[in-house]
């Protein structure tokens, strides 16, 4: 059995962050399903919102992200979010963080604007802000003597107090497959930290790296921890359309530099959809896209930057410039094929301001939170400046209890499994899962669509269970497992939320009602 202070599942910017702020104190374990750069926050490409100008306030900060949300932001949150968007900039630029700075001499960085923004405010390093940010803290991770790594490790299930048959509600650590070896591995803990992300690989598109499984979300609802808003799945308008071009994101920041979405003619469509034309939030632009598609029969739309220079665009989006040209579009002369791909979950675990679960001794931070910034849509470049918060946030408040020794938990129990004989079972459910979501739960739904996937969800709940029970655990079964119990979330809830707010939108509830609530799950056991 392995023992640390602080056990933290998921290596993206809020697990990393996290581990450094509580490495000079306690025993790290990281666990991560492959690298430790291999989750989404590495893939992130705008940057990070926070109020850095004398031109800027917090209050229109904050404005943005409850305009943005629709209403279902949490004030509170939002506020405490915001006030410390420049301390945790100011933490990576210690770290070593190397940021896009101005050309004009002064040292100055570089801000840009996206969707939403009433201000530039996104610091950002070119388009690749989540590498160079991931990058810089997995180094110093790494080369820490109290934190100890575990890639290819994938975990399987949180160990609370309650499965042991113990009354209370706590929990002391995790079960983790090595992937490479088969075995499973009993870790104890006197913290818990889940930092997986969210759960983009739901869906058949989408811009999420395939680590996006939701386990984190999944594990802490079979811990018994409740879950709110994940009806509210965010799609990002403008996913790299090509057939060589896996999720390929291409950023806000290019509409925030003043490119132009067109139909295959030319002609602009989304001023006939908001007033805010391509600045409109992420919702709006991705529901405008996908109905001039549908109308139009299109395979995609197309995005313009072509009125920028070519060093423009180079300095800028180095890598999308380089991307698309390697793919034969060179975007300083001709528009870039676009389609929206499901991009954010922005709800998750309910948490507080302290990232405390329902379950005692057991965080969530990043996107497998729910702590009510996001409300009904995340505002752009919020995400990464709420991983940095929050980890800050679960680190004072994991640094400030009173120490224990983790006790002493039984091992995996493995003695009346066998090996599958059928894998090729769970591909095709897999398949199943991904594509039956992307057309009954995707940008536009119905009451009928959700009911049809709820249907077939339960279906694949009870196959999927029967196997976990008889077979010996592999990574692709766990992700499975998690992904139908994720999907299972989010159809409860949309088929709860009767009314269209924010990336929730219902043919059979057009309006939205004049008091804005969260959506709250709580799990039967």
């Amino acid at each position: 059995m392995l023992r640390f202070d602080t056990l933290i599942i998921g290596s993206g910017l809020a697990g990393l962050s996290l581990a450094l702020k509580l490495a000079d104190r306690q025993k790290i374990g990281i666990v991560t399903k492959k690298h430790l750069l291999d989750g989404a926050s590495a893939w992130a490409q705008g940057g990070i919102a926070a109020v850095q100008s004398p031109e800027d306030s917090l209050d229109e900060h904050i404005s943005d992200t409850q305009t943005a949300g629709a209403g279902l932001c949490d004030p509170v949150t939002t506020r405490f979010v915001v006030e410390r968007g420049a301390a945790a900039v100011n933490w990576l630029i210690e770290q070593g963080v190397l940021f896009s700075k101005e050309e004009n001499g002064a040292n100055d960085y570089h801000l840009t604007r996206e969707g939403g923004h009433s201000r530039r405010r996104i610091i950002h390093a070119a388009d690749a802000t989540g590498k160079a940010v991931q990058q810089t803290l997995s180094e110093k991770v790494l080369a820490h003597p109290n934190v100890t790594v575990l890639e290819h490790h994938i975990a399987v299930d949180l160990i609370t107090a309650k499965k042991l048959g113990l009354s209370e509600q706590r929990c002391l650590g995790a079960y983790v497959l090595d992937s490479s070896s088969g075995n499973v591995l009993t870790i104890a803990a006197n913290n818990t930290v889940l930092a997986t992300g969210g759960a983009g690989k739901v869906y058949l598109y989408t811009t999420n790296p395939d680590t996006a499984t939701g386990d984190g979300i999944a594990m802490g609802w079979r811990a018994g921890c409740r879950v709110s808003n994940m009806e509210f799945m965010q799609f990002h308008p403008t996913c790299l359309y090509h057939p060589h071009a896996k999720s390929f994101l291409i950023s806000e920041a290019v509409r925030g530099e003043g490119g132009l979405l067109k139909l295959p003619d030319g002609t602009r469509f989304m001023p006939w959809h908001d007033e805010r034309a391509e600045l409109a939030p992420r919702d709006v632009v991705a529901r405008a896209i996908d109905y001039e598609m549908k109308k139009r029969g299109l395979d995609c739309v197309y995005l313009d930057i072509s009125h920028q220079s070519e060093s423009f665009l180079r300095e800028h989006f180095p890598t999308i410039y380089s991307r698309c040209l390697a793919l034969g579009i060179d975007i300083a002369k001709q528009p870039i094929p676009v389609v929206p791909a499901m991009h954010f979950t922005c709800g998750g675990l309910m948490t507080d301001l302290s990232a405390h679960t329902d379950v005692q001794d057991l965080y969530a931070i990043g996107e497998t939170a729910s702590t009510g910034l996001h409300g009904a849509n995340r505002l752009a470049s919020n995400s990464l400046l709420e991983c940095l918060v929050f980890a800050d946030a679960a680190a004072q408040d994991i640094l400030n209890k009173p120490a224990h020794e983790p006790q002493p938990l039984p091992v995996w129990d493995e003695s009346r499994v066998t090996d599958a004989d059928e894998l090729v079972v769970i591909s095709h459910n897999w398949d199943e899962l991904r594509r039956f979501m992307w057309d009954y739960v995707g940008i536009v739904r119905t009451t009928k669509r959700l009911q049809r996937a709820q249907h077939r969800i339960r279906l694949l709940h009870e196959e999927i269970n029967e196997y976990y029970r008889n077979f010996h655990v592999t990574a692709d079964l766990l992700e499975l497992r998690n992904l139908v119990q994720t999907a299972d979330l989010i159809v409860q809830s949309a088929l709860t939320r009767h009314e269209s707010r924010g990336l929730h939108f219902s043919k059979d509830y057009p309006v939205m009602l004049d008091e804005a609530k969260p959506t709250i799950l709580h799990p039967t056991s």
